[in-house]
């Protein structure tokens, strides 16, 4: 307020208008007026003072905003960059461990048979000797006599049951080469009840043993690693040092070799003799102990040729 409308306020009466009497009364209304002309520039000092302060809150409250804003793209940039630097930091850093499944492709959302477990690259000399057996069963495999089967494997291997059955499961269950072609024998996997035979897989030792109870046969010098053998009867023993090593013969064909290795014994099973080879160029019989040599033959796995021969050779001496 200025000094000035201090100086000489005017009285006023309860109506607002400035107090006097007649004579006078124009110049103290004048005054009065000069007064509240002079009261106004307070006023308008009030209205611009408080037009500054909003425009500083404004200004103030922008400044804010935009700090603010820049702030949250600050914290977003940086948590981005964050995530970058945690993805890129996974994706470079190996799986480690047996198990890489989480590197494994998603799983499809329509049911799909599973596929087997690989086998390992290295197996132990001797196991626990104790065995687990593979669960579930199959379908008959072919239309000939039913030979049931069951498949086990010795515990420590490091392979489980499923994954060796898939594999003898497949052979068996070939009905153009194998053992059920032609209508002459069909086979069933199972998990209880009478069974014509089991397979087994087990380690180089319990081969030995195994095979010196059943066949009085020592193995130990047949071949580096050993062999299988067969009972001629309800067992049958697969090394899992030939399973994994194969011949010298197969090297590079371990589907061609077990093949081989499940006929070979099965074919015991079903009361075959060894046989030697029938000529030079011809497919080895898998009936011929082909890890003591093939004598002019080339590898072969299957009882049966493509279009439904039966591979032999004469009887071995």
């Amino acid at each position: 307020m200025s000094r000035s409308a201090r100086r000489r306020p005017p009285a006023r009466s309860a109506s607002g208008r400035a107090s006097g009497g007649a004579s006078g009364g124009g110049r103290r209304r004048a005054q009065g007026r000069s007064s509240r002309r002079r009261r106004a520039k307070p006023s308008g000092g009030s209205g611009k003072t408080l037009v500054l302060v909003a425009l500083v809150l404004v200004a103030v409250l922008g400044l804010g905003g935009y700090v603010l804003h820049d702030a949250t793209r600050a914290t977003a940039t940086a948590g981005a960059a964050s995530t970058g630097a945690s993805t890129a930091t996974a994706a470079a850093t190996p799986s480690t461990g047996p198990d890489r499944a989480a590197l494994a492709p998603a799983t499809p959302s329509h049911s799909a048979p599973p596929t087997p477990a690989a086998f390992p690259t290295t197996y132990p000399n001797s196991a626990k000797g104790t065995y687990s057996y593979a669960t579930g069963g199959t379908k008959r495999f072919g239309t000939g006599t039913l030979q049931r089967y069951k498949v086990a494997v010795e515990n420590g291997l490091g392979v489980t049951p499923a994954a060796f059955a898939a594999q003898v499961d497949a052979i068996l269950d070939n009905t153009q080469r194998g053992w059920s072609a032609r209508g002459l024998w069909s086979f069933q996997r199972v998990s209880s009840g009478p069974v014509a035979f089991t397979i087994y897989l087990t380690s180089p030792n319990t081969t030995y043993h195994f095979c010196e109870q059943l066949i009085h046969l020592d193995i130990r010098e047949s071949a580096p690693g050993g062999v299988n053998c067969s009972n001629n009867g309800d067992t049958v023993v697969e090394n899992i040092a030939r399973w994994i090593d194969l011949t010298q013969y197969y090297k590079g064909q371990p589907d061609l070799y077990h093949a081989l290795a499940i006929n070979h014994e099965v074919g015991h099973s079903l009361h075959h003799g060894h046989v030697s080879c029938a000529g030079a160029g011809d497919p080895a019989p898998v009936m011929m102990q082909q890890i003591k040599g093939l004598h002019g033959c080339v590898p072969n796995g299957w009882p049966y040729s493509a279009d439904g021969t039966y591979i032999t050779g004469p009887p071995a001496p």
